[in-house]
């Protein structure tokens, strides 16, 4: 009978300790994880405070470019104009220094090229029809425009040109695709490392022809503009007789919007 109630009062004690034991109400799995995301999530909230400072700071410097490339486009109109008049109080002529830039525009299409002509138009990036591109002046890129100047129209686009070109119809290649230039950020990840930091740094390199323009250009995606309004006159035939192919010097920028 002893034996009995001592058994009893044992499995009573069983039973009570294991009621009075607290079971965890969420896995420890769950809180581990929830745990995880908490540091996430503050890990998160660090970085995009710090790229909204950094932000901000670059958005200060673009401004202040922006600013100084207005002043220095301004001077040097006001260079060209004091020049000029300066010439002509004395009876004489104003001779501009030579043209750095030309902006270039395959108007005929592929049948009948020449392997050479091809290959030029291929080194110029000119390998559809309408497709235009800034190409540097120096001796060996004036001989390849004559040799495919039959198929191009080009001349030496102005500063409005230049920067509707690439805040209308500009494109970057970035990581081997065509890539809309709808933010800073787009330029500065690609061409940071040369100090070109926004849209208005890479109009200022390939304006001025800086010692950055050929990275600036390879980034620049060859421009498809329209076909122009009002048509053209005779493909086949030179500007200076008529036509619309070879070079057109400052008549670039009227073709310019008419097919921009």
């Amino acid at each position: 009978m002893r034996s009995a109630c001592v058994l009893a009062s044992f499995i009573t004690g069983t039973m009570a300790g294991e009621t009075t034991k607290k079971v965890p109400s969420v896995p420890e799995s769950l809180l581990k994880r929830r745990k995880r995301y908490a540091i996430v999530r503050a890990m998160r909230a660090q970085t995009k405070v710090a790229e909204k400072k950094a932000r901000k700071v670059t958005r200060k410097l673009i401004f202040k470019r922006a600013e100084s490339y207005h002043k220095e486009y301004k001077e040097m109109y006001r260079r060209e104009v004091r020049l000029a008049r300066m010439a002509r109080k004395v009876g004489n002529f104003y001779v501009p220094s030579e043209p750095k830039l030309a902006f270039v525009i395959r108007i005929r299409g592929i049948n009948g090229v020449s392997p050479k002509v091809r290959k030029v138009l291929q080194l110029l990036r000119l390998r559809q029809i309408f497709n235009g591109v800034f190409v540097k002046l120096n001796k060996a890129s004036i001989n390849m425009l004559r040799i495919a100047e039959p198929y191009i129209a080009w001349g030496y686009p102005n500063l409005k040109s230049v920067r509707e070109l690439i805040y209308k119809r500009g494109f970057g290649k970035i990581k081997k695709q065509r890539i809309p230039l709808t933010d800073n950020s787009l330029v500065e990840k690609t061409l940071g490392d040369f100090g070109v930091i926004c849209v208005e740094d890479l109009i200022h390199e390939i304006y001025t022809v800086g010692k950055n323009f050929k990275v600036a250009n390879n980034f620049l995606w060859p421009f498809k503009l329209s076909s122009p309004r009002g048509g053209m006159n005779k493909k086949t035939t030179h500007f200076v007789e008529g036509g619309d192919a070879g070079n057109r010097e400052d008549q670039i920028n009227r073709l310019i919007r008419r097919m921009n």
